[in-house]
């Protein structure tokens, strides 16, 4: 058959799209090691210095999934994730903490809160709730 191509169809994969994951939290260094940390897992990484910042930027992008730092000046992560709760297709919540106390940690759950992790975050801790958080995306 002239004109046709060969074309091999024995191996046709269907993946699903990479999931954006936003990190926001004011420490550079907690911003930076998180990144590397999901990259390295095959995730797509936004990072924000700012609760604001991050609110600003879903006017052009919804992540996927948000992990979220509490303590931060400004804006705290509990207004940020209040925000988040107030919208109608709001992104799963993880939040990181180096204060794990438990009126936080019973607060953030309360707010919708995927998980609650203690800084330093161990690396299968955080990636394990990534995944369960994003199972139904």
């Amino acid at each position: 058959m002239r004109g046709l191509t060969r074309c091999n169809y024995s191996r046709i994969v269907v993946t699903k799209p990479r999931l954006l994951i936003a990190i926001v939290d004011d420490e550079e260094p907690v911003r930076k090691a998180l990144m590397r940390l999901m990259r390295s897992a095959g995730l797509c990484v936004e990072t924000f210095g700012s609760g604001a910042e991050f609110l600003q930027s879903l006017d052009t992008r919804q992540p996927d999934c948000v992990v979220l730092d509490l303590h931060m000046p400004h804006m705290n992560g509990f207004h940020v994730q209040a925000h988040l709760a107030r919208k109608h297709a709001a992104p799963p919540v993880i939040i990181i903490t180096g204060h794990d106390l438990p009126q936080a940690r019973e607060r953030a759950m309360e707010g919708g809160a995927s998980a609650f992790l203690r800084k330093p975050v161990h690396d299968r801790l955080l990636l394990d709730a990534i995944s369960a958080a994003t199972a139904s995306v």
